[in-house]
């Protein structure tokens, strides 16, 4: 662990890559490699772009990709994939909006596999993005599956949300009825050249002012990623909000409250993660049937398991 890390510093992109790999296969010696590189110095930008499938996320991040390479800083891109329901691997169609920035050496782009996971992101996303600034990253960027009202771990390993809508996007009460509105730290009116982005933008703008605080509004930022419109003003609007976080009593509560999370999800993963290795290892657990109860049959394992000291070894 310690000789991928030391090549890390080294700025060796395959230890980089194994690394991730690490962590998502969950390797025994994960846990170690994650100690050593949260050691490492990071001032990297989180932002993690969602919305809904078709609203031109990759588009907008290639474009995004474009304006940072532009400014001298490096950045590495997770982009995080629905699960092939038979190679358990990510489907990879969307990168292609990418492929001008493969061979750049400032630009790292990986595809990652939910995994199944309801949050839409695998539990791997936050450690890659650690492994990714640890590595010398100025900014990464998660670009998540298309979103749904269970998707909203996103909020949970970025600094700065980007919900990303369109004014084709159907009825936008709808929208506005899933939870992913509120999580936004800016919304995207993407391909703001079609009719009805003004109704769009006028609703946006009541929800913002409805939860808006004396320091920070959320802001409303209209792109047009075909003709290169807009994007400037995402990014200055993606700086202002990361010196929101770093220099306002507010930004620090928001950002102590989002390690709380990691911290309640990384001790729930911890405890299911050793229940499972109990029950693989256990000779005398009940069957599941057809009829079974769930209830009781969750119960009665919890309870096995603390009995037997809630551990598994």
């Amino acid at each position: 662990m310690h000789e991928i890390v030391e090549r890390m510093k080294q700025k060796d992109v395959r230890a980089l890559a194994r690394a991730i790999t690490m962590v998502e296969n969950d390797h025994p010696e994960k846990l170690e490699l994650l100690s050593d590189v949260f050691s490492l110095d990071k001032h990297a930008i989180y932002i993690g772009i969602t919305g809904s499938p078709g609203a031109g996320k990759s588009s907008l991040v290639n474009r995004l990709i474009t304006l940072i390479r532009d400014e001298g800083k490096t950045v590495a891109i997770l982009a995080v994939d629905p699960t092939s329901p038979f190679s358990g691997g990510a489907l990879l169609g969307d990168r292609v909006r990418m492929n001008q920035h493969f061979t750049d050496d400032g630009v790292y782009i990986r595809s990652m596999a939910t995994r199944g996971s309801l949050g839409g992101l695998s539990r791997a996303t936050k450690d890659s993005i650690r492994i990714c600034d640890a590595f010398g990253f100025d900014v990464v960027i998660v670009e998540t599956v298309g979103v749904g009202q269970s998707e909203l771990d996103i909020m949970k390993v970025v600094d700065t949300t980007a919900v990303v809508l369109t004014p084709n996007s159907g009825d936008v009460l709808q929208i506005f009825k899933a939870g992913i509105m509120e999580i936004a730290d800016l919304f995207v009116i993407n391909k703001a050249d079609l009719h009805g982005v003004g109704k769009l933008k006028a609703l946006l703008r009541e929800l913002v002012m409805s939860s808006a605080t004396e320091d920070h509004i959320i802001p409303i930022v209209k792109t047009i990623t075909t003709e290169n419109k807009g994007i400037d003003e995402l990014w200055g609007k993606i700086n202002e909000h990361h010196e929101y976080l770093y220099s306002t009593q507010s930004g620090k509560k928001q950002r102590e409250q989002q390690l709380e999370l990691e911290v309640h999800e990384l001790i729930r993963e911890e405890i299911w993660r050793d229940i499972k290795s109990f029950m693989e290892k256990s000779d005398d657990l009940p069957s599941i049937e057809a009829d079974t109860d769930p209830y009781q049959l969750a119960s009665d394992l919890f309870a096995k398991w603390k009995k037997e000291g809630g551990k598994t070894t």
